[in-house]
């Protein structure tokens, strides 16, 4: 090889799936839980931004979603990065996620900018129907190790 290899992809993909109560109580579970899977792989992908946008994922699911059936989050470590996906009840699809946004939101209230961050920070974004619902996703690339946080 000429040159100096800077980034080495983990060689083999991992997952996790669990399911969280439909509770607000299940936004910092959601969190710890990609937490602690990227860091026990010592993944690539940005971890802050995948625990935020999970969170906005998980929160959107137990507002925006009726019933009181678990929501299900699936996390899965892949060699060019990850992709997590909150799987709910509902069919409908997820307000703005993938339609351009017509107007900002209102600086003075308190939600509305969860799936704005969705767009804004992940490499891609979506929807998909289920058996039971949908599944809601990000993906997020994998982080050159020299741009990583010590």
């Amino acid at each position: 090889m000429n040159g100096i290899a800077v980034y080495e992809p983990p060689s083999a993909a991992a997952s996790w799936r669990i399911a969280l109560p439909h509770t607000v109580a299940a936004v910092p579970v959601a969190r710890a839980l990609v937490r602690s899977a990227m860091e026990e792989t010592d993944h690539a992908a940005d971890t802050d931004t995948a625990e935020l946008l999970t969170a906005e994922l998980v929160a959107n699911a137990v507002e925006h979603t009726a019933g009181r059936g678990p929501i299900e989050l699936v996390v899965e470590l892949l060699p060019g990065g990850c992709k997590v996906e909150v799987h709910d009840p509902d069919p409908a699809p997820p307000g703005h996620l993938t339609r351009p946004v017509i107007e900002e939101p209102d600086p003075m209230q308190e939600g509305g900018r969860g799936l704005l961050l969705i767009r804004a920070l992940s490499s891609s974004c979506g929807h998909r129907p289920t058996e039971s619902g949908k599944a809601v996703w990000f993906r997020l690339p994998a982080v050159p190790r020299q741009w990583r946080r010590a």
